[in-house]
C-alpha cells in the first residue's frame, strides 16, 4: 500500500497516539475484497495473511501510526463539549488505486482518553449493521465510509446484555467531522488557520485554485452535505443521529448507529429509540443538515485574513437549500423515468402522498413502476404492482387510478427504452431492511456468517432481481406493523 500518514504530523493537541488494545481469540467475520483491492491491501502478503490479527489489535504493521482524534459536537441540538474517538483509532492513511486518500480507522479497539463513560469496544450486531450498510451505500454511489472487514472475538461487551465483541476496519476519505472545528474553537483556537489549510489540502485541493480558497472550501462542504442528504432521502435512508460530530466535512456518510431504511412510507418515522422528540426523523434530515452547518460556519469568523465575513458565510450557507432541492427533485423525476419538469414533479409528489396516506412500501412501490411500462418483461415488478393495488381500497384506489392515467400520458412523451433504463437504474430491488440485517446478526451470534455473505452479495447488485434472494428480502412488513426503532448502543 501507498502510505501517506499526514494527520499524525499535525499539532499533538489534536489527538492521542496509542496502540489498539488486543481482543481475545479473534475470528473471521467477513473480508471485503472489493475494498482490499481498492486500497492495494491485497498486494501485500503480510497484510493479507495477518488481517485478522491486525483488526483484533494483535499485530501492528510498521507503517501504521495509530491515534485517537479529539473533536467536540452538538448532540440532539445541545453543546456536548469534548468528545473524540472513544473506541476508534486512525491507524493509517493511504493513497488507494484511484489515487484518492483513504483513512483506515479501527473501531472497537479499546479505551482512549476520549472514551468518557464508554468501554472502548464494539458489539457484533452493530458492527455487522455498519459493515453491510457502508457496503450498500457505496454500491449506490452514495458517498459513505466502507469497511475492509470485521472480526468477532471472545471479548465480552456489556450493553443491554453481555454480547460478543467485534472490531471493524472502517475506510473513509476522511474522519474529520464538523465537530473537529467545534473542538478547535473551544479548546485550541490558535490552530484554526493551520487546520483549515490541512482540510483544504487533504480533502479539497481544487479550492486552492479559487481566489478565496477558504470560502470555496466552506461552500463546497455545504454543497456536498446537501447532496448527500438528498441522496439519503431518495432511497429512504435515515441516519438516526445527525449530531455535528457525526457529519463529515466531505459530505460522506459516517458513523452508522441507529440507521434504517424506510419500509412502509412514513416521513415522520423515527428510527433511533433515543430520539424521543423526533429531531432526527427521516423528514427532518434536510433541515438538520442546514442547522448543523449553520452552527459550524461561524467558527471560521476568526479567519478574516482569508476573506471570511458574516456576509460571506451567509453566502456559503445560502447554497444549501437550492443544492438540496435541485438534487432531490432531479432524483425524484429519475425515479419516475421522466425528465425534470413541473408535471413530472407534480406526479412525483402526488405518488409520495399516495404512499404516505396508505403506508405503502417505499422501495417496492417505486420499483413496481416498471410494470406499468412493460409488465411482460418485468414479472417480479408486476407482482409488486399487483400487491400495491391490492392494498388500495375505496377513495385510495380511485386516487391511484387517476394518477396512473396521468402518469401514462406523461410517459408517452418519452422514449420507452429511456424510461425503462431510468426506472431500473434509480429504483432499488433490495435495501438493507432491518429484518434482513437481523437475520444475519442472529446467525453470526451463533457462529454462522454465511448469511452475512449472502446479504453482502445481494447488496452488491441491488438494482437487479437475484437468484440468491429469498422472499423476505423484499417483503414489506404488515400494514399495521410498527417499524421498530434501533438502539444506538454499539
Amino acid at each position: 500500500m501507498r502510505y501517506q500518514n499526514t494527520y499524525v504530523n499535525l499539532d499533538p493537541r489534536l489527538y492521542n497516539r496509542q496502540p489498539p488494545v488486543p481482543l481475545n481469540n479473534p475470528r473471521v467475520g467477513h473480508f471485503n475484497t472489493q475494498v482490499a483491492e481498492q486500497l492495494g491491501w491485497t498486494e501485500d502478503s503480510d497484510l493479507m495473511t495477518r488481517w485478522v490479527d491486525i483488526l483484533a489489535g494483535h499485530y501492528l504493521p510498521a507503517e501504521f501510526e495509530p491515534l485517537a482524534m479529539a473533536y467536540a459536537g452538538h448532540q440532539f441540538g445541545q453543546w456536548a463539549g469534548q468528545l473524540g474517538d472513544g473506541r476508534g483509532l486512525l491507524m493509517a492513511q493511504v493513497i488507494d488505486n484511484n489515487d484518492k486518500r483513504q483513512d483506515l480507522h479501527l473501531k472497537g479497539c479499546g479505551l482512549t482518553p476520549y472514551s468518557r463513560m464508554g468501554d472502548g469496544r464494539a458489539v457484533l450486531r452493530s458492527t455487522i449493521r455498519e459493515y453491510l450498510c457502508g457496503h450498500a451505500l457505496n454500491q449506490l454511489d452514495i458517498p459513505s465510509s466502507n469497511a475492509l472487514g470485521f472480526v468477532v472475538t471472545d471479548t465480552p461487551v456489556r450493553r443491554e446484555r453481555v454480547e460478543a465483541g467485534a472490531a471493524l476496519m472502517r475506510v473513509a476519505d476522511t474522519h474529520i467531522r464538523l465537530g473537529h472545528i467545534e473542538w478547535i474553537a473551544s479548546f485550541a483556537p490558535d490552530l484554526l488557520s493551520e487546520f483549515t489549510d490541512y482540510m483544504i489540502d487533504s480533502c479539497y485541493p481544487e479550492c486552492r485554485d479559487s481566489e478565496q480558497p477558504v470560502l470555496a472550501f466552506l461552500q463546497s462542504v455545504v454543497e456536498r452535505n446537501a447532496r448527500m442528504i438528498a441522496d439519503w432521502q431518495l432511497i429512504g435512508f435515515a441516519h438516526g443521529v445527525m449530531n455535528t460530530d457525526n457529519l463529515s466535512i466531505t459530505g460522506s456518510t459516517l458513523d452508522f448507529g441507529p440507521f434504517g431504511f424506510m419500509e412502509r412510507f412514513n416521513p415522520a418515522w423515527i428510527n433511533n429509540h433515543s430520539d424521543h422528540s423526533g429531531r432526527y426523523a427521516y423528514q427532518n434530515q434536510p433541515a438538520i443538515g442546514h442547522w448543523n452547518l449553520n452552527v459550524w460556519l461561524p467558527h471560521f469568523m476568526r479567519l478574516t485574513q482569508a476573506g471570511v465575513t458574516r456576509e460571506s458565510l451567509d453566502d456559503c450557507l445560502s447554497v444549501y437549500e437550492p443544492t438540496f432541492m435541485q438534487h432531490y427533485q432531479q432524483g425524484l423525476c429519475r425515479k419516475l423515468g421522466l425528465p425534470h419538469e413541473s408535471e413530472s414533479l407534480r406526479l412525483a409528489f402526488e405518488f409520495l402522498t399516495l404512499l404516505e396516506d396508505n403506508l405503502l412500501d417505499y422501495t417496492n412501490s417505486f420499483r413496481a413502476l416498471l410494470a406499468i411500462v412493460d409488465a411482460v418483461n418485468y414479472p417480479y415488478e408486476q407482482q409488486l404492482l399487483t400487491t400495491l393495488i391490492a392494498e388500495l381500497t375505496g377513495e385510495a384506489l380511485s386516487v391511484w387510478q387517476q394518477w396512473h392515467k396521468r402518469y401514462l400520458l406523461q410517459l408517452q412523451q418519452v422514449d420507452k427504452q429511456q424510461v425503462l433504463t431510468a426506472l431500473q437504474n434509480n429504483n432499488l430491488v433490495y435495501v438493507l431492511r432491518n429484518s434482513m440485517a437481523q437475520r444475519a446478526i442472529d446467525a453470526a451470534e451463533q457462529g454462522e456468517f454465511a448469511e452475512v455473505e449472502r446479504v453482502y452479495q445481494l447488496l452488491a447488485n441491488p438494482y437487479q432481481v437475484q437468484a440468491i434472494a429469498v422472499d423476505s428480502d423484499s417483503t414489506a412488513p404488515a400494514p399495521n406493523a410498527v417499524q421498530q426503532p434501533i438502539s444506538c448502543s454499539s
